[in-house]
């Protein structure tokens, strides 16, 4: 995607607005996940810094291979303290180089990119694993993460009742109020606590900030068959949950494994395959195990980099973005 050797940025406002619809987004997500489970991706776990203990900056490279895409997204998470600063809790940016030179081609922010392409990947688990006949969804985490999600829930399970939970109690109204506002969503409505929020839901979102609580969520939250899709690591979700599910999956088996043994998932089992080869087999909700299934998203780069090159081509096309020479 070289442009006479010229880079393109795209600002926030200019990936906002060159952003695939929903039925692309998950299509993008459902690629990037297959082409790890096949082999036709590089993609090392990601590497990391802490300057706080409730923060982090990883990097996170990748590349795929037949399209050939390749780059790398640096970004920053946790923070707990930006809500009250005005600030995002997540900051990122994405680098795209042509894989043929290692030029780079463009650069990109990633904040939004990180929300919809994490909500595409939690999609892909619902289209596939969330039960037949699910009527009611639990969002834990009314923050970025949660409004990103709102758009694939609503798609995805229409009529579903939505009930909300977050620490901080005006950002559940607002999102409530946010869900309600939604064509085709159900009823929607806050809870006191996360236990109350999730007592009886067919499928649980958990994206909650990071901190020092973690798994607090166990077996008696939540009902025989649900679907559990943490977001958040294990800072909800119990390694209980995760050894007595029928089927445990992870968008990113070396990553998680990294991860466990970095302390990050206490007792939890190996999973029984990723979501991407869960799709290549076939899985669908026709014919989903019975009981509670576990599908934890760690984040993938190769998901950022297909969404870049997705926004990037899309704001070529409309005009969007700046030419910076080199």
């Amino acid at each position: 995607m070289l442009e006479d050797g010229a880079i393109r940025y795209l600002s926030a406002d200019d990936v906002e607005a060159s952003l695939p619809p929903l039925d692309q987004r998950l299509a993008l997500a459902e690629e990037a996940l297959v082409a790890l489970a096949r082999g036709d991706a590089e993609m090392p776990p990601k590497i990391g810094i802490h300057p706080r203990p409730d923060a982090f900056l990883h990097a996170m490279p990748a590349h795929l291979r037949g399209r050939e895409l390749a780059g790398i997204k640096w970004v920053a998470g946790g923070y707990p303290d930006n809500v009250r600063l005005g600030l995002p809790a997540i900051n990122a940016l994405i680098i795209l180089n042509d894989p043929g030179t290692g030029v780079p081609t463009a650069v990109l922010d990633g904040s939004r990119i990180t929300s919809v392409r994490t909500a595409a990947v939690s999609g892909v688990a619902i289209s596939r694993f969330a039960p037949r006949d699910a009527s009611r969804v639990a969002l834990i985490g009314a923050g970025v993460q949660g409004s990103s999600h709102l758009p694939v829930i609503v798609g995805l399970l229409p009529g579903a009742e939505l009930c909300i939970y977050d620490q901080h109690p005006e950002r559940s109204e607002r999102l409530a109020e946010r869900a309600r506002g939604l064509d085709g969503a159900g009823r929607a409505r806050t809870a006191l606590t996360a236990r109350e929020a999730v007592d009886g839901a067919d499928v649980v979102l958990t994206m909650a900030s990071f901190g020092p609580v973690r798994q607090v969520m166990t077996e008696e939250w939540l009902t025989p068959g649900a679907l559990v899709v943490p977001v958040d690591f294990a800072t909800y979700c119990s390694a209980e949950v995760a050894r007595s599910a029928a089927l445990f999956l992870v968008d990113d088996d070396p990553q998680f494994r990294y991860y466990r043994e970095l302390g990050h998932f206490d007792g939890y089992p190996d999973p029984a395959e990723t979501l991407g080869q869960a799709i290549v087999r076939g899985a669908s909700r026709q014919d989903r195990p019975p009981g509670r299934i576990v599908s934890t998203a760690l984040g993938i780069g190769l998901a950022d980099v297909v969404f870049g090159d997705a926004v990037v081509r899309r704001a070529i096309a409309d005009g969007r973005g700046q030419r910076l020479p080199r």
